[in-house]
C-alpha cells in the first residue's frame, strides 16, 4: 500500500454517504463540516492529515527495527552464489547489490558545526544542490522575515564517526525567495552558482514579483580571507523567473538559461549577449545536454521541447526540435548520461523515461505524488537508482532498470507543505573518498541515511 494514500477501506465495510464520515472503529457515521471548524475538529483535511500521520509513525518505527519490504529472493548470499554461477552478469549483480544497500539504509542525524554560531539550526531548509564531485552541497534557507538565505556545507566529515558537518553563510543575499539553483562552471568545475536569484548556481526569483538571476562565486562562502572574497559576477533583473541552467558543452561556453513566464532567455555571462526564445506557456524545468549545445525545457502546459542555441530567433521560424507531451505540467527533467533518454515528472504525479529517437515514452515509475508543487528528480545511472521526493513528504526509491518501486522513507516530521524535504543521493558523498547514501534536509536538520 502506498503511504501516502488517504485510507479508503470503509467502502468495503459501509457505504460512503455524502457529508459523513464513517469510523470502522466505532462503528457509526460522523457528520463531516466543510474547511477548518474550531468547535467540531472533524474535517475530512483532519481525518486525511491523521490517517497520514499515524503511517507515517508506524513507517519510521518498522524503519527502525529494519522491518522494510525488500523485493523477493534479494539477499546477500543468494546474489552472490548466483554470481558465482555465472547466473548474473557483472552489471545485474552491481544493481541488485546497489539496491539491496538501499533497502538496508538507516537515518542518522548530522550535527553542523559553523564559524558563526548563529548559522546553524537557525532556518528551515528549503533546497540543498550538490556539485558534481558531492564535496559541497548548495543550501538555500528560508528566513522568518521573509526571502531567503543562502550557505555552503562541507561533506568531508562525513566520512567520520561523528557525522559532522561544516557550514559557511553568507547574509549578504537574503532579499528574494529562490525557485531554482544549479551549479556553474567559469574558472574551473563549481566554481560558482546560477540563481534565478544566484552565480555559479542559477537560482530563480519568486514567482509573484519581478525576478533575479544571479551567478555568484562559490568563494564567497569561503572562511578564509573574508576581506578578499570576490562580488557577484553577474545579476539582472527578469520578469517572472521559474528554472536555470548551465550549459557545459564548449560550443555554448559560459552561457545559462533561464526559465521565464512564456519565454527563455539564454545569457552569456560573459559577454553579456542574450537571445531569447518564446514560449506558450511558463517554463518551468531546464536541462542542457553536454554532448550537444541543445537546451531542453519542460513546462506548465506538459510540453516538453528542446533548443538548439546556437541558432537565431527568428519570426516566423519553427526552432523547437524534439518536442513531448506530458498531461500536467512538467516540474522536473533529467537528461540520461548517453543522451538518448529523457527523464520527466508533472504535477500529476507521473514519472515517464522518454525515448528522444522515437519520441515515445519507455517506461513509468509509479507511485509518486504531487499535485502543485515544483519537486525535483534525482538519477544516479551507475548504481541504477531514481529518487523523488512527494509532496506528501515521503522520499522514494525506484530501480531505474525495470521501475520498481524499492523503497519508501517516511520523513523524520509530520507532513506540511513547510517541511517537504530536499535530497541528495550520490554514491561518494564527501569526494572521491567519500561515503554512499542520502542526504536529506528537512526543517532545521540534515540527516544522512548510510548504506549499512
Amino acid at each position: 500500500e502506498d503511504p501516502s494514500s488517504s485510507s479508503s477501506t470503509q467502502n468495503s465495510v459501509a457505504p460512503e454517504l455524502p457529508g459523513f464520515y464513517y469510523d470502522p472503529e466505532k462503528n457509526r457515521y460522523f457528520r463531516l463540516l466543510p474547511g477548518h471548524n474550531n468547535h467540531n475538529p472533524l474535517t475530512k483535511d483532519s481525518i486525511q492529515h491523521k490517517a497520514m500521520e499515524c503511517k507515517r509513525l508506524r513507517l519510521l518505527e518498522e524503519e527502525e527495527k529494519q522491518k522494510k519490504t525488500i523485493r523477493a529472493g534479494l539477499n546477500s548470499s543468494v546474489l552472490l552464489q548466483k554470481r558465482q554461477l555465472g547466473l548474473l552478469s557483472s552489471t545485474s549483480y552491481c544493481r541488485l547489490v546497489h539496491e539491496l544497500k538501499v533497502n538496508c539504509m538507516q537515518r542518522k542525524k548530522i550535527e553542523i558545526h559553523s564559524p558563526d554560531s548563529s548559522v546553524a539550526g537557525t532556518n528551515n531548509f528549503k533546497i540543498i544542490v550538490a556539485d558534481v564531485a558531492c564535496e559541497r552541497i548548495f543550501t538555500v534557507n528560508d528566513v522568518e522575515h521573509g526571502g531567503c538565505k543562502y550557505g555552503i556545507i562541507n561533506l568531508s566529515g562525513l566520512g567520520k564517526e561523528s557525522l559532522t558537518v561544516e557550514m559557511y553563510d553568507n547574509l549578504y543575499f537574503t532579499n528574494r525567495k529562490v525557485n531554482s539553483v544549479c551549479w556553474a562552471s567559469l574558472t574551473h568545475p563549481d566554481s560558482h552558482f546560477s540563481l534565478t536569484h544566484f552565480s555559479k548556481l542559477c537560482l530563480m526569483g519568486i514567482a509573484e514579483t519581478p525576478g533575479c538571476a544571479s551567478l555568484l562565486p562559490a568563494s564567497l562562502f569561503s572562511s578564509t580571507n573574508p576581506g578578499d572574497r570576490p562580488g557577484m559576477l553577474c545579476s539582472f533583473k527578469i520578469s517572472t523567473a521559474w528554472s536555470c541552467a548551465w550549459c557545459l558543452n564548449p560550443q555554448a561556453n559560459n552561457c545559462f538559461s533561464t526559465g521565464l513566464t512564456r519565454r527563455v532567455l539564454v545569457t552569456n555571462v560573459v559577454t553579456g549577449h542574450r537571445q531569447t526564445f518564446g514560449t506558450s506557456s511558463d517554463v518551468l524545468a531546464q536541462q542542457f545536454a553536454t554532448q550537444t549545445p541543445v537546451l531542453y525545457n519542460g513546462c506548465r502546459s506538459g510540453e516538453i521541447f528542446s533548443i538548439d542555441v546556437r541558432q537565431r530567433n527568428r519570426k516566423g521560424q519553427s526552432w523547437k526540435a524534439t518536442r513531448l507531451f506530458h498531461g500536467s505540467a512538467v516540474t522536473s527533467i533529467h537528461l540520461m548520461e548517453a543522451e538518448h533518454y529523457l527523464m520527466a515528472a508533472d504535477m500529476a504525479g507521473k514519472i515517464k523515461l522518454w525515448d528522444l529517437r522515437t519520441a515515445k515514452c519507455v517506461k513509468q515509475y509509479r507511485g509518486h505524488h504531487n499535485e502543485y508543487a515544483l519537486l525535483p528528480l534525482h538519477v544516479n545511472e551507475e548504481e541504477g537508482l531514481l529518487i523523488a521526493v512527494g509532496q506528501d513528504c515521503y522520499t522514494r526509491i525506484w530501480s531505474l532498470q525495470d521501475a520498481h518501486l524499492l523503497r519508501t522513507i517516511p520523513s523524520p516530521h509530520p507532513s506540511s507543505k513547510d517541511a517537504i524535504p530536499s535530497v541528495v543521493f550520490s554514491s561518494r558523498l564527501g569526494g572521491s573518498r567519500g561515503v554512499p547514501g542520502l542526504l536529506m534536509a528537512v526543517k532545521q536538520d540534515l540527516y544522512h541515511f548510510s548504506y549499512n
